[in-house]
């Protein structure tokens, strides 16, 4: 077996940890730019984008998951090995680790999590992966119906959330959705309270294994407007805010008590066409989709909106991630884009119809519509909370245009299954040849040969445009004055604070 765990995150969870006795203590609040849905308290729900970990980094914890200093650390498991023919992996889990409710974390719980999970890529893992076994109540043993390079990627990433534990006879015994109302978890955090629409209350787990959390509680409060937000930081009803833009973060720089944080993330965002592939759509026109694309300034956008902060990057795969191939620009060229459509057959434009998007986008959107209708493309800007939004996404309702994002860890291969290849949850459309590549690299191991036809999928993406990309976000937020360490940025790429026991008020 060769033993993959890495030595230096166990020195460096033992160098964390907090001095004897030391006790949780204070509050800690969090105004969010989204309302929380339940459906996040659950990791076997988890839909290939961000968001739910905000909440399951406090509750809930994997075998393996990223740590500051480590993107891949040991967790509920201390070590994890592979066999030399790449078909089997062993997890050998944490002594003495508990859940909140005082039951120990077994196999039996990894076992059962993993079998449960429904979330993004599950039909995949489940393709994949022919068997669990518990070795015993330490150790399980996964075994995989052939090697597959990618399986801790999926695994033991942000990519799903198919590594991260329940206790299976509590789950047994409330039901999914009994669950939801009362989420018990391994995490650094337990669950005190919910009221929909407005806060989750947290408090500190002081038996978590990597160290006692600091803060005795945490809030998580839901606040869409971004100006309530920054009102909430100045008056110290709030720690911690996110998503900033343009003048109101232009505000909190100005500020000499508030605290800008920039965090740069593995978000990206761009716009999906999402009846390209019905032949009656003005978008099933090549022409119309490049003409979206040279219409938008998008560095104008990103000035005005995050002070520079977002990087252009042409692609809906972050730039950070294994195979990404960088795409050419495409100039900001209203003329061209007029030409194009005139081309197409719309030399007065056309009516566009609906462009959808999660609500804490709304702004970014509308930006990039006043471009699209200056060279008469005609759109209507719906904005939907953000669970709706994915949910609606998800289940293929929307027609027209779209606003997506993702900040999903992963590679380049575990972004397209989601959004570009036949069979990913938010894939409305595709093509055969990138269908028949996406097969072929799934199943490659020599390393070269498989970014070679991530490549060249990724060329086809931009040859076909099939997106009009905008940006990698540099998400723009705030602390104020009694946060020591705010968890933004300690894990590289992450969008939000984490982890949730390395946060601290001053004087803690």
């Amino acid at each position: 077996m060769i033993r993959l765990a890495s030595l230096l995150a166990l020195s460096l969870v033992l160098a964390a940890a907090p001095p004897a006795g030391a006790a949780p203590d204070g509050q800690m609040t969090w105004a969010t730019h989204i309302s929380l849905a339940p459906t996040w308290f659950d990791p076997a729900e988890t839909p290939g984008i961000a968001t739910p970990f905000l909440v399951l980094f406090a509750l809930h914890d994997g075998l393996v998951k990223p740590l500051p200093g480590n993107p891949m650390a040991p967790s509920l498991a201390e070590s994890w090995s592979a066999s030399r023919d790449g078909l089997a992996y062993d997890f050998v889990l944490r002594p003495g680790v508990k859940f909140h409710n005082g039951e120990p974390v077994t196999a039996e719980d990894v076992k059962f999590s993993f079998e449960r999970y429904r979330g993004a890529a599950s039909k995949l893992l489940r393709e994949r992966v022919s068997i669990v076994e518990v070795v015993d109540a330490h150790r399980v043993r996964f075994k995989l119906k052939e090697p597959w390079p990618d399986f801790m990627t999926y695994y033991g990433n942000l990519t799903t959330g198919a590594g991260w534990v329940v206790p299976k006879k509590y789950l047994e015994k409330v039901g999914d959705e009994g669950f939801k109302k009362a989420p018990i978890g391994a995490g650094p955090y337990r669950f005190v309270s919910f009221n929909p629409g407005i806060e989750l209350v947290l408090e500190a787990h002081e038996q978590y294994w990597r160290k006692v959390p600091s803060v005795k509680r945490l809030v998580i409060k839901a606040v869409p407007d971004e100006a309530t937000r920054l009102a909430m930081l100045k008056r110290g009803e709030a720690d911690v805010i996110y998503l900033l833009q343009g003048e109101l973060a232009e505000e909190v720089k100005r500020t000499p008590s508030l605290t800008l944080k920039p965090t740069p993330i593995v978000s990206t965002h761009w716009l999906v066409f999402l009846d390209q592939w019905d032949p009656k759509s003005p978008w099933a026109d090549r022409r119309v989709r490049l003409a979206a694309n040279h219409a938008m300034n998008r560095q104008a956008v990103n000035e005005a909106l995050t002070l520079g902060f977002s990087r252009i990057t042409w692609s809906i795969i972050p730039a950070s991630f294994d195979f990404y191939w960088q795409p050419p620009a495409y100039a900001f060229d209203p003329a061209r884009a007029k030409q194009l459509l005139a081309e197409a057959g719309y030399p007065n434009g056309f009516d566009a119809g609906d462009l959808w998007c999660d609500a804490a986008t709304a702004t970014m959107s509308e930006a990039l519509i006043s471009y699209l209708q200056a060279v008469g493309i005609r759109v209507k800007l719906r904005p939907l909370e953000r669970a709706a939004f994915f949910k609606s996404y998800q289940e293929k309702k929307l027609k027209n245009l779209l606003y997506s994002l993702s900040g999903a860890f992963g590679n380049a291969a575990t972004r397209l299954e989601v959004f570009t290849a036949t069979g990913g949850p938010y894939v409305y459309g595709s093509y055969p040849d990138i269908d028949g590549l996406f097969r072929e690299q799934a199943a490659e191991l020599d390393r070269k040969r498989r970014e070679a036809t991530l490549h060249r999928i990724q060329q086809l993406m931009y040859e076909k445009a099939m997106y009009a990309p905008v940006w990698e976000l540099g998400f723009i937020h705030a602390h104020g004055p009694r946060v020591a360490e705010s968890g933004l940025g300690l894990i590289p790429g992450w969008s939000f604070s984490a982890p949730y026991e390395d946060v601290r008020l001053k004087g803690k």
